[in-house]
């Protein structure tokens, strides 16, 4: 009986000094706490905020909001192209004088694209000749022996044509978009503008005020005076740092025979490509040439042979243009990329859909699969940004071009480069799909019409030396996996020099040094 009236009171609740025994229990843990821990901590010191502070942002930009990553773009499966792979066969054929024709017949179509791609640009001038080319490509269509300019205008508008030319780095195009009935009266004018140019003093002295008047539209023009300043800071003392327009100096200066001695030595039938795409017969088109390009020179100066006597050697520099009364700050940081015949030409493709591109006019971009876009786009940080892949014969450029706002450049700046980097250490066969898909898309997306379709023509000829075919070029691209992309970014981008050309309040944009340590990622 004793035993049982103890444990009855032991199941008492326990009152000490008026407090539950909740609340004792409270008070011996937090005593064991005090004493089981070492003597009090130091106070927080300012530094130590800072750092603090530092960390919370670096969480917030890897680690975006949640409530955005769940929707994101679902994971992508492998499409099937079979359907759209049975394109028309590229014909070509090559004369005696190296000239080569090139045509890509639609049965179904009744307009066609018909063009001369040559193999000379901007790169092949001297300093005190640079501007050439873009000036030659003026005065083509001022007038030949056999017609005057308002002749040849009324000539193309009166068949409803359209007559067109333009002049990059490394190529000079001049075609016509016309009705299949017309097609061989294109060629003919073509043909005659450029072999039979008269090149008048009076033109030419018209078109200096002309070309004058461009450049300033040019200047006016952000992302061009970017891109070009990039080119002169990575490949600097070389051919290729040089503008496509030249500098005022020498456009006031060149002569009817600069023009001409530019067209003898650079304009021969080795170099020159005539593609046609749509209402063509390739037959009748070889045979139309053959009758009218018989003056075009047959000099077999190569254009590799011209760029190994100055290759295009990049070199990590940059160049800054502070400019407060530009509202928005512009930049684009370049690794030197890949040439046109390289392996990894593909990879660097696939590679640069991965980057991708985002406006802020354009909305979205926060369920992007380009986790560089998620980031601007969830952030805030930038207004616009486009992932580039430019090559040329022996090098190219790959990067990233961004515009934003003064505040926003040193986030931006670190979004950038850390997505660059973790190309060499992280990359899912999920996201490597998806660019996969997009890439092949951009490239049959690009290829809706006669004009693309002659201009891939005559490109690939000028740089592959043939035409390849839709399906090997998806093989290839399909042939990218996630392996393949950090190799190649450990190729191209880790620990590698970079190039930086940005223009507007940029004062908040970091230092080159900044730019080179992100090149790689520091991991214990």
């Amino acid at each position: 009986m004793a035993i049982r009236k103890l444990l009855a009171l032991s199941r008492r609740p326990l009152l000490l000094s008026g407090r539950s025994a909740s609340t004792a229990a409270a008070l011996a843990s937090h005593d064991a706490a005090e004493l089981s821990t070492s003597p009090a901590s130091p106070p927080v010191m300012h530094y130590d905020r800072l750092v603090q502070a530092v960390r919370s942002k670096i969480r917030s930009l890897d680690d975006p909001d949640p409530r955005f990553l769940r929707y994101a773009s679902p994971h992508p499966a492998l499409a099937d192209h079979t359907s759209i792979l049975a394109a028309p066969e590229t014909r070509v054929t090559t004369l005696s004088n190296g000239l080569r024709i090139a045509t890509e017949s639609t049965l179904a179509a009744r307009t066609a694209t018909v063009g001369v791609w040559i193999d000379a640009g901007s790169r092949f001038e001297t300093e005190d000749t640079n501007g050439t080319a873009h000036f030659l490509e003026h005065m083509i269509f001022k007038g030949t022996e056999s017609r005057t300019v308002r002749q040849l205008e009324e000539e193309i508008e009166n068949m409803g044509g359209h007559l067109n030319a333009y002049t990059t780095r490394e190529q000079t195009t001049y075609y016509a978009n016309v009705l299949d009935k017309d097609v061989p009266k294109a060629l003919e004018i073509l043909a005659d503008i450029l072999q039979n140019s008269r090149f008048d003093e009076k033109q030419i002295e018209r078109e200096r005020n002309v070309i004058l008047r461009e450049m300033e539209e040019v200047e006016g023009q952000t992302e061009e005076v970017i891109f070009d300043h990039l080119h002169a800071t990575a490949f600097q003392h070389t051919s290729l740092g040089r503008t496509i327009l030249g500098p005022a100096q020498n456009i006031k200066t060149i002569t009817k025979e600069h023009l001409r001695k530019y067209i003898s030595s650079h304009y021969t039938s080795p170099r020159m490509v005539i593609s046609a795409a749509g209402a063509v017969k390739h037959d009748d088109i070889v045979e139309q040439v053959k009758k009218l390009f018989m003056k075009l020179s047959d000099n077999p100066t190569t254009t590799t042979q011209l760029i190994e006597t100055e290759p295009a050697i990049f070199t990590g520099s940059e160049v800054r243009i502070i400019d407060d009364d530009i509202p928005l700050a512009k930049f684009a940081v370049a690794f030197s990329g890949a040439s046109w015949t390289d392996p990894d030409s593909i990879a660097l493709m696939v590679m640069q859909s991965m980057l991708g591109s985002w406006n802020k006019n354009a909305h979205g971009g926060k369920h992007a699969g380009s986790e560089l876009t998620q980031r601007i786009a969830i952030n805030d940080i930038a207004e616009s940004m486009m992932a580039f892949n430019t090559n040329y014969k022996d090098t190219g450029l790959f990067g990233v071009y961004a515009v934003a706002k003064p505040d926003c450049l040193d986030d931006l700046a670190y979004a950038i480069m850390g997505e660059i980097s973790k190309l060499s250490y992280r990359v899912s066969e999920a996201d490597v799909t998806r660019a996969r898909n997009q890439l092949k898309s951009s490239v049959q997306l690009h290829m809706d019409g006669t004009s693309p379709v002659a201009e891939d023509i005559g490109r690939q000829l000028l740089t592959y030396g043939r035409r390849i075919p839709v399906t090997e070029l998806f093989a290839r691209i399909d042939a990218v996996d996630a392996n393949t992309v950090k190799r190649v970014a450990n190729r191209f981008i880790f620990d590698q020099d970079v190039a930086l050309a940005a223009m507007g309040p940029i004062q908040g944009l970091p230092d080159y040094n900044w730019f080179r340590r992100h090149t790689y990622l520091l991991r214990y």
